[in-house]
């Protein structure tokens, strides 16, 4: 098969995904020059209430993940990997390395989720040492001045306000039922009209950012709001799991997670074509364990607890990191680690640390992302989590 070069890629992938929009026209500046990177490009997925169990890698008997399958496959897969048991928390320590305690987080709402202007954010970091850096989804730190994601350090951000699509903060909320399809979201603070469902319309603009030429390496932060309630999915999505007998709560939620992973695989087929993935990290995890649903028909892998709680079902979930050019992938890592570490992880692994870095209370995973006794790199340590 025939590689193509990011000018190729984009110019071969469909621009009208999100109605009325000229999305990235600003820096679309391709030229055929390819100058060979110094530092990798980093794409860091991260899904919303998809627990450990929501993946066929993990053991789920009905679900099928192919794309996520194949990236455990390709992976250092950690199964020791904790955040927090909500969204909101989890989402300001990995953009910052810290507790969020320290940064205001303290909830998912009422002005609980606002976090402190005054933390600097791992995409000002990486974007300070020439990164560019665009987010794709659910940022739930703040939808104001000087909170937005457009004033932490992302140059590109389409992002939807609140917690989620089709909650309160959302500008059709009141409007209209069906708000993951053709949803109203924030490009770089402008209210835009999207035109599809929300997991393929966030995938189509990081695809657009990623193709993007200019000689910098890129941090794009996609960050789906799937599979979190209310569960609306394309019913074709959902079929199958109907099909197979499950009760229509988890057939919905399990079509979300479908939908998702054909948009991952979008991703890594799109980094391929373009022949950059071993220049790039791709990084997967999620924000907490899954929402106890009732109905009882899904599955969550043996852990106790879900979402909300501090047990293993609510703050261990799947975290995987690839990068062809240094790690050998497909092996697992059982040293505890959590969403602390991964600013220090991802600023020492593109070289992007500070001068006067924060004080950070996680530390960098790179000592476990290399080969080698692991056992002897890792001493135990205790993290603290709280609801």
């Amino acid at each position: 098969m025939r590689r193509m070069n990011r000018r190729h890629f984009l110019c071969g992938t469909s621009l009208g995904a999100i109605a009325g929009a000229s999305f990235g026209a600003r820096s679309m500046k391709a030229t055929c020059e390819n100058s060979p990177r110094r530092r990798p490009n980093v794409v860091l997925i991260i899904t919303d209430d998809q627990g450990y169990g929501d993946l066929g890698c993990h053991g789920n008997p009905v679900l099928k993940t192919p794309h996520l399958d194949r990236l455990h496959r390709e992976s250092v897969r950690f199964t020791q990997f904790n955040v927090s048991p909500v969204c909101s928390p989890t989402r300001a320590c990995l953009m910052t390395g810290r507790y969020n305690y320290r940064t205001g987080v303290v909830d998912t709402y009422a002005g609980r989720s606002m976090m402190d202007p005054r933390e600097r954010t791992l995409a000002e970091m990486l974007r300070a040492a020439g990164y560019r850096t665009g987010i794709f989804g659910k940022w739930h730190l703040g939808d104001n001045y000087p909170l937005r994601p457009m004033d932490r350090g992302f140059e590109e951000a389409l992002v939807h306000y609140g917690g989620g699509i089709a909650q309160p903060s959302d500008p059709e909320f009141y409007e209209r039922e069906n708000t993951y399809f053709d949803p109203v979201i924030q490009h770089n603070g402008k209210a835009l009209k999207g035109s599809g469902y929300c997991t393929d319309v966030f995938t189509d603009a990081a695809l657009r950012f990623i193709a993007e030429e200019g000689g910098a390496p890129f941090f794009a932060y996609v960050s789906y709001n799937a599979p979190h309630t209310p569960l609306q999915v394309p019913d074709d999505a959902a079929a199958p799991y109907r099909a197979a007998g499950l009760d229509e709560k988890t057939a919905q939620v399990y079509g979300m997670i479908a939908n998702m992973d054909h948009n991952v695989g979008r991703i890594l087929n799109a980094l391929d074509e373009m022949d950059i993935a071993r220049d790039t990290v791709v990084i997967f995890m999620t924000d907490n364990g899954a929402q106890n649903l009732g109905g009882g028909g899904r599955f969550n892998a043996g852990l106790r607890g879900w979402k909300t709680t501090v047990y293993e079902g609510g703050i261990r979930v799947p975290f995987f990191v690839r990068w062809p050019e240094r790690f050998a992938g497909g092996r697992d890592v059982d040293r505890i680690a959590a969403h602390i570490d991964i600013a220090p992880t991802l600023l020492e692994l593109c070289g992007a640390m500070p001068d006067d870095p924060p004080a950070f209370d996680g530390i960098s995973l790179m000592p476990l992302l290399r080969d080698g006794d692991t056992t002897k790199q890792w001493p135990d340590r205790t993290l603290f989590f709280q609801w």
